[in-house]
């Protein structure tokens, strides 16, 4: 039987998270992994290998200051996977120049404006999910 692939969704709302991985899992795209928060998604990184992952990233700060979080996106990208670089998808509620460009340098594979159809997400699953099909010699974590 084939190992399926496994993906990391991080989304504070729960509704959205649950749908997509049952709807993942029904369709047989790949293994959704659900996280609601940062923390989270950085305990299920150490203890497992994933094919990729879709982070919500927020805006934080105030005013002038306000600046999405990408410090989960910034670990990953530093080793911080356990099967070392994986594509990563972005969901956010607006993509301004400045965001695009923190984006860019960090290698995002996609990036899905909020809100947004089931299907986009499902598509990026399913694309990470070829992508990330088991190789030999790629280290996996015991579940």
């Amino acid at each position: 039987m084939a190992e399926s692939t496994q993906i990391l969704l991080v989304e504070p709302e729960p509704m959205l998270r649950r749908t997509v991985a049952m709807t993942a899992r029904s369709l047989g795209l790949s293994q959704v992994h659900e996280a609601a928060s940062t923390e989270a998604a950085r305990r299920m990184l150490r203890a497992r290998a994933f094919h990729g992952a879709v982070i919500a990233v927020d805006c934080v700060g105030r005013g002038g200051e306000r600046r999405y979080d990408l410090s989960l996106v910034d670990e990953l990208r530093a080793g911080g996977a356990a099967n070392g670089t994986i594509p990563i998808a972005i969901m956010a509620e607006q993509a301004t120049a400045e965001l695009l460009h923190e984006l860019r340098d960090r290698r995002i594979s996609r990036v899905i404006l909020k809100p947004f159809r089931a299907k986009v997400l499902l598509e990026t699953i399913e694309q990470f999910g070829a992508a990330g099909k088991p190789r030999p010699g790629l280290p996996q974590r015991p579940a």
